[in-house]
């Protein structure tokens, strides 16, 4: 499927009409390894490219990949966020001015005024759904009629219309890397949750981990950040007193960020919990359970990203949707 996508995709940047393309496959499908070969071949072809992500843990990730794929073919990748100091952005800015940044990868810092490219001859908007249609056009103006691949996991309305309309071109990788298990997903009523704790013992028992995540609180980080901390502390003191849990959220800095991230991946913790700055990108193979706080108050893209953190490797995997009470609305929901 990964093939067929990159066959379609490079038969339309050999055309003479620039490229509009939406590629959707689920999360953990290898969307990103195309997107790189659609870069790669813009630089072969003498431009730059550039791939901007809603988040900035995302943008990290894709920047890590990026620097570990095509670092040893001497290519320079370019990381721009809002947290940069001053001079990190002053130097980034001006390697891009002058051709010397290969491919810039980053969050919407990608739109400022001063980001200026020496070439631009390729974009790819990662979770395409994340941007308006102004941010995404501020992006293009900043090169000459680019090739354009935008990617999702989350099939929307806006999207298939754009589709249908002909305004964009569609690949689809419908295939998912071998020994995929589907994700089992149970809805969890708030009574049964000792059964939850029950089955996540089990499942770190057998040397595997688990995310717990709450939604964002009335739209406030700072109220989510308190809300995920107090849970962080009572389940580390109440429930899983012998077990190493982290928290993450919104408030931490971008280093502290990571390092949680890192310490997960290195299985220093059993348990993350989380507010919804996991939704997208985050990538452990280890984790194989997903419990969601309030699932009711999620999206469905979110509910489906955050569903896809978990069944990343050939173990079988679980989503738990823990609603905050049985009533019917809630669970018809």
């Amino acid at each position: 499927a990964q093939n067929k996508a990159i066959d379609e995709i490079l038969k339309d940047i050999s055309s003479d009409k620039p490229m509009q393309r939406l590629l959707q496959g689920d999360v953990g499908s290898g969307k990103t390894v195309v997107a790189c070969i659609m870069l790669l071949s813009a630089l072969e072809n003498g431009y730059q490219g550039a791939l901007m992500a809603p988040t900035e843990i995302l943008a990290q990730q894709h920047f890590n990949n990026f620097v570990r794929w095509l670092t040893p073919f001497g290519i320079s990748v370019g990381l721009f966020t809002g947290t940069n100091g001053a001079k990190v952005r002053k130097k980034l800015e001006t390697d891009l001015k002058n051709g010397q940044i290969n491919i810039a990868i980053g969050t919407h810092a990608l739109i400022q005024d001063n980001v200026e490219f020496n070439q631009l001859g390729a974009i790819v908007i990662d979770e395409q759904h994340r941007f308006g249609v102004k941010q995404r056009s501020q992006l293009m103006v900043k090169g000459k009629n680019p090739q354009v691949l935008t990617m999702t996991a989350t099939p929307i309305p806006r999207t298939l219309a754009l589709t249908t309309q002909g305004d964009l071109d569609f690949s689809v990788i419908d295939e998912m890397p071998k020994n995929r298990k589907p994700i089992k997903t149970y809805i969890i009523k708030p009574s049964q949750r000792n059964q939850a704790y029950k089955m996540m013992r089990n499942e770190i028992d057998n040397g595997h981990q688990c995310y717990v995540v709450y939604p964002l609180i009335d739209e406030s980080e700072t109220l989510s950040a308190k809300a995920a901390t107090i849970e962080a502390e009572r389940l580390s003191t109440e429930v899983f007193p012998d077990l190493k849990i982290g928290l993450l959220h919104g408030k931490l800095s971008n280093s502290e960020k990571d390092e949680v991230m890192e310490k997960f991946k290195n299985k220093e913790f059993d348990i993350l919990v989380s507010t919804t700055v996991v939704e997208v990108g985050v990538d452990v193979p280890n984790s194989t359970v997903m419990m969601i706080e309030n699932a009711e108050r999620f999206g469905l893209s979110q509910l489906h990203q955050l569903r896809g953190r978990v069944g990343r490797s050939d173990l079988q995997s679980y989503c738990l949707l823990v609603p905050a009470n049985s009533s019917q609305t809630t669970m018809d929901r």
